[in-house]
């Protein structure tokens, strides 16, 4: 379980989605599928999953003084939660 789910992507975005939609997003691995992201987050969180949709995010082109650089690609999986679930990152009651 913990070597699908990565981190959870802090944006201003994924926080107005957890708010509104009960959306959740997790940075994972390049070779996860849904059903596993499903399960991972359904194992960790003791929560039930809705839906799952996954996003690759390439990587930006940058430049670096006079050398060109590349960042790193990015998996990002949207989770919707059931609509008597939630996850609280914060931990506070």
């Amino acid at each position: 379980m913990y070597q699908v789910l990565l981190s959870p992507h802090v944006s201003e975005k994924s926080s107005l989605l957890a708010d509104e939609q009960n959306q959740h997003v997790f940075k994972v691995l390049p070779s996860a599928t849904k059903t596993e992201v499903k399960q991972a987050v359904e194992g960790l969180f003791k929560v039930k999953v809705e839906k799952v949709r996954i996003l690759n995010c390439k990587g930006k082109t940058k430049r670096f003084g006079g050398r060109v650089g590349k960042r790193s690609d990015l998996r990002k999986a949207y989770v919707t939660l059931m609509p008597d679930n939630d996850i609280d990152f914060a931990g506070t009651n």
